[in-house]
Formats: structure tokens, sequence, C-alpha cells
């Protein structure tokens, strides 16, 4: 008797932990609908072995047009079956709250989170009615800790998490697992290529400069994870009869520095991270002629 491959979406195939994710479980005998919003780059699949080749479908799917995300979900009810959901679309946005518009914020969460609770909400009713399914939601640990220079990215992963803590309750009673994976950082290209940033974040002129040199230096870090070990976690949990906790962290120091954040005063979490980012010679005292400056004058000359 032939065994039934079990069915994988995945968001976000084209690069990254989606792609790896992708190829894995392929590679492993899942049949993967591997989604991405540009059809020219389902290229990047073209080198993998024919045995795994033929575990994997590419389906068009921009998860920030809810037309695309109709017309995916269309095809989901020819397909009659899903057995887990992956929703890894997402990008980073750079920039500091100063410099960033709100339409930035408002990019940023299209993808990152909303994105993600509309790919959701087409699964959804498929799961319910099969009356199991798990669904991974690629979180950060950003999604638990904030970061300077980072605050869009971290405001989507903030909500995401939140999200899927109600979510996970809602689906318990329909035999639908929920879990966040929270991945630190890694070997991929969120944080060069895959990064945007606003006009003028590296101006030398700006305030900011030389802050943004710390952040840039420590999120482009020789000690970046291995992301084989993301991809391992994954499929780890896509094989596990139920999925117990809510919360999976993954990478060097994650958790760490989440238990930091549990244990340590704000304060002091705090000056660790500013120490480890600020070069030495950043000053904050005010530039002559702002208002600060000025406020100071105008209390020495009264």
């Amino acid at each position: 008797m032939t065994s039934i491959k079990p069915i994988v979406v995945i968001t976000g195939s084209s690069s990254g932990f989606g792609h790896l994710t992708a190829l894995k479980c392929a590679e492993k005998g899942f049949q993967v609908i591997a989604t991405m919003r540009n059809p020219e780059k389902a290229a990047v699949f073209k080198e993998v072995s024919p045995e795994s080749r033929g575990n994997i479908d590419v389906w068009t799917l921009d998860v920030t047009n809810q037309t695309s995300v109709n017309e995916f979900e269309e095809k989901l009810k020819e397909l009659g079956r899903i057995d887990i959901l992956v929703n890894n679309a997402g990008f980073a946005m750079g920039g500091f709250v100063e410099q960033l518009p709100v339409s930035f914020y408002q990019k940023q969460m299209e993808t990152n989170f909303f994105g993600a609770i509309r790919v959701t909400q087409a699964v959804l009713p498929i799961m319910r009615n099969q009356g199991r399914g798990k669904i991974l939601n690629v979180s950060s640990i950003s999604g638990r800790i904030g970061f300077p220079g980072l605050s869009a990215y971290v405001s989507s992963k903030f909500a995401l998490e939140g999200w899927s803590e109600s979510l996970r309750l809602e689906m318990k009673p329909f035999g639908i697992d929920v879990a966040l994976l929270e991945p630190g950082s890694f070997q991929t290209n969120i944080w060069t290529s895959g990064m945007e940033l606003p006009e003028g974040f590296d101006d030398p002129d700006s305030p900011y400069a030389s802050y943004s040199q710390g952040i840039w230096k420590a999120l482009n870090q020789e000690t970046h994870g291995n992301p084989s070990h993301m991809v391992t976690q994954m499929v780890k949990l896509m094989n596990k009869q139920e999925l117990y906790k809510l919360r999976y962290p993954v990478g060097k120091s994650v958790r760490s520095t989440l238990f930091m954040k549990t244990i340590l005063p704000w304060k002091v979490l705090e000056n660790i991270i500013l120490k480890t980012i600020l070069p030495k010679s950043f000053s904050h005292q005010p530039k002559k002629g702002t208002v600060r400056a000025q406020r100071r004058r105008n209390n020495h000359e009264s």
C-alpha cells in the first residue's frame, strides 16, 4: 500500500528559509506547494534532483494581493487537502523611526503580518473540515525583543506573535496546531540584499550616521547561524504528531537573549544592547541651535 505524501504549502519559497525548507521537504518525501510572488524565480528549483523535483509544484502567490490570494484559495479547493502551512514570506525594513514614513510601516505589515493572515484564512476551511493540520509561522527573535533601527520589522513580528497566540487558542479545538519559529541571526539574504532602507539612511551627515554603522555591523556579524539548523527544526515540527509548544526559538544565543529579557531589569538589558551597538565616539549632545541647546542658553541667561 502506497503511503500518502503530506502536503505542505510554503510561502516565500524563492529564497532564504522558504527555499531551503522547500528543498528539504521535497527530499524527505513531502509534496511541496512552493509559492512565490515572481514565477520567474522558479528557476531556483532547476538544479534539484529529479526525485525531489517531482515533489515540488511552484504556484504564483502575492501575499499582499487579495486577488492573488483568492486565486490561490481556489486552487487549494481543487487540491482538496493540506497538511501543513508555513507562513514564511517576509522581508526586513531598516531605518530609524524619525526617518520612516508611515507608508513604510504599512508596507512592512502588508507582507509580514497581513500576508500571513490572508494565506491562513485561505487554508483554514480545508484544515478545519479535515479535522487536522499544522500552521508554522516564521517569526523572529525580533518578535520578542526590540532592536534599534528595525522598528518596522520588529512591529510586524510582535504583531505576528500576538496573532499566533490567539489563532492557536481558536484552532486547538478543531485539531489544528499553530506554532511560532523564532530564529535569531542566520546567513540568509534578509539582512543584505533582502533589506529595504529609507533614503538617507547612510547619509554621513545624518545624526544617526555612526549609530546606523554600529547596527549594520551587528546585523552582518560573522556569528550568524547556519540556516540548515532552522530548516531541520522546521521539518522536525512537521513530522511531530502534536505541537505541544507555541514558541520554538532557533539559533545561536537566542535562548540566552530571551532568558536575559525575562530576568533582567529593562534598564540593564537596554544598556547591554546599546553598549554592543553604539560606537564609543557616539555623542548625543545637541548641536548648536537645537531646541535643547536653546533652552539651556535661556536657563543660563535667566
